[in-house]
């Protein structure tokens, strides 16, 4: 490759001469164009770590949902439905979790109730009706201690229905797409995982 014609100005800085191509700096390479397999790895990683999900999980979920190709008018809505019943995305959509990995070890614990019983699952699936509330021996630890009135500033998700005062809450109807709108593109990843 013939080296680029180049001249210094007075501060000694070298110049391209016009219509010439510069070489790139010493010590870094030029970036290429990310491959089709580049970009939905990364929005797959995108997504897992957004839900704190491990590989296996995200793939059973994905695997889960491409089965349902002929049962569902929209692949993207059915994934972001599997992944926004977990318990431990509601209790963190709830607000009664700072993240989703604080939620996961709260449910961990068994701080909530599930229509009346513990459960110790972050990946149980609530349904529609379903009642989720904090254990009353719970409430009284220090992380619920200004639950109340961190509720009172924030707003729930229209899938779900809180009583701010008894902190306990019910699911109205399954999330969609547009309600969530996570910041990766859903097309992709099902592409990573059909290959």
């Amino acid at each position: 490759m013939a080296e680029a014609i180049t001249k210094t100005n007075k501060q000694g800085i070298r110049q391209a001469v016009p219509g010439q191509s510069t070489p790139p700096p010493r010590g870094r390479k030029r970036e290429k164009a990310a491959s089709e397999y580049k970009k939905s790895l990364v929005e797959k990683q995108t997504l897992k770590r957004l839900y704190g999900l491990s590989e296996r999980q995200l793939k059973r979920y994905v695997q889960e949902t491409l089965e349902q190709i002929r049962k569902v008018d929209n692949l993207s809505d059915e994934l972001i439905r599997r992944l926004e019943i977990r318990l431990d995305n509601v209790i963190f959509r709830l607000g009664f979790a700072k993240t989703r990995a604080q939620a996961r070890q709260l449910v961990s614990h068994a701080y909530f109730l599930v229509n009346g019983k513990a459960v110790n699952i972050a990946s149980y699936n609530v349904e529609i009706g379903d009642e989720v509330q904090i254990k009353e021996n719970k409430k009284k630890k220090l992380i619920f201690t200004n639950l109340p009135e961190n509720l009172k500033t924030s707003e729930t998700h229209s899938w779900l229905k809180l009583n701010k005062d008894a902190l306990k809450a019910e699911i109205v109807k399954y999330p969609n797409l547009s309600e969530v709108n996570p910041p990766v593109e859903l097309s992709l990843i099902f592409e990573f995982y059909s290959r």
